[in-house]
């Protein structure tokens, strides 16, 4: 039975950040090269804007909006999933090479993949899905041995490891593009939030609405995982099958993430660690926390970004790189596992 006072602090909690990212939004929004007042903002979005604010509001900001929080909450809920299933505390799509492993399959196929404009928004998600699947599978074969699990400091360096030998062959793809394709994939591995139009909203909100509800489903099976094997074999839980079928979903997500907000990393770090310092490790709690924190992070990384650098803007991943990788090396030295 979980205590009512952790309870009222979760609730709390989740209100608080709820206004946070609202509030994070706004702002948002209304900054940027064309600059707009929170009452032009509040006239548009009550349709009394001028063509002009309502054009930037509902053609630009909204749907690169929409993405950055669905894509920030996707990552951080990935993470939060990996760091359960492995229990590897420092498990997280970028850090272990599934980002790039959804990278390197993308700028192959830039360059073999031939497919109508209109569908290529569509497709992307399953090929960046494919990439980051068949990197998974490499880095759990790699990392597990028999009769010992999986060692989460062998983990940690065959991503690591994986995630150098995949960007640099990346890289050698790029010296094939021409000047506007190489630029391309170049923000995109830098966490470019690229995918900032309504087609690319659509194709990505159907894999967050079929796999994020399960994902929550699948708490107290979360929560049983993480204590030792012979306990969840009394709850007559398969060990095997529940642990491939989350790690598969954690996959899925972080792929259909990156695949429009490029290879952002540490947010699935950050965010699930932040939750459980708060509200503690039962999964019905913290993962909607930790969910909020990541869309919180990457709104404003973004938004910093764009502020910072204008007009192109700086991308979102190099903002959270300079907050997640000192926060990396923090975990690594704190974690009794390392």
């Amino acid at each position: 039975m979980i205590h009512p006072k952790i309870i009222r602090k979760q609730r709390i909690t989740f209100i608080i950040l709820v206004v946070v990212l609202i509030a994070s939004m706004g702002f948002a929004m209304t900054t940027g090269e064309f600059n707009m007042t929170f009452v032009q903002f509040f006239k548009t979005i009550f349709g009394q804007g001028n063509e002009l604010d309502t054009m930037i509001l509902f053609e630009f900001r909204m749907p690169r909006m929409i993405i950055t929080i669905l894509a920030g909450a996707s990552l951080a809920l990935s993470g939060a999933i990996l760091q359960s299933i492995t229990k590897n505390p420092l498990a997280e799509p970028g850090i272990l090479g599934i980002n790039a492993g959804s990278g390197f399959m993308i700028t192959l196929f830039l360059v073999v993949g031939t497919i109508k404009a209109g569908d290529f928004v569509y497709v992307l998600p399953l090929v960046s899905m494919l990439g980051g699947l068949a990197t998974a599978m490499v880095i759990f074969a790699f990392s597990h041995k028999k009769g010992e699990g999986i060692n989460p400091v062998r983990m940690v360096l065959i991503g690591v490891g994986l995630s150098t030998a995949l960007s640099g062959a990346s890289i050698t793809i790029m010296s094939t593009f021409d000047q506007d394709q190489m630029e391309f994939v170049a923000r995109w591995f830098a966490g470019n939030i690229w995918g900032d139009e309504w087609p690319f909203v659509f194709a990505f909100v159907p894999w967050l609405a079929i796999v994020m509800p399960f994902l929550f489903y699948k708490a107290n099976v979360l929560n049983v995982l993480s204590t030792n094997e012979q306990v969840s074999v009394a709850f007559g839980i398969n060990n095997n099958r529940e642990r491939i079928l989350l790690v598969f979903l954690a996959v899925v997500l972080s792929s259909a993430a990156v695949s429009v907000a490029g290879g952002v990393g540490f947010v699935g770090l950050m965010g699930p660690h932040i939750a459980r310092s708060i509200v503690g490790p039962r999964h019905q709690l913290y993962l909607p926390i930790a969910v909020l924190n990541g869309a919180i992070l990457l709104v404003v990384a973004d938004t910093i970004g764009k502020i910072v650098l204008e007009p192109n803007g700086l991308p979102a991943g190099i903002i959270v790189a300079i907050v997640g990788a000192p926060y990396f090396l923090y975990l690594m030295q704190k974690s009794t596992h390392i």
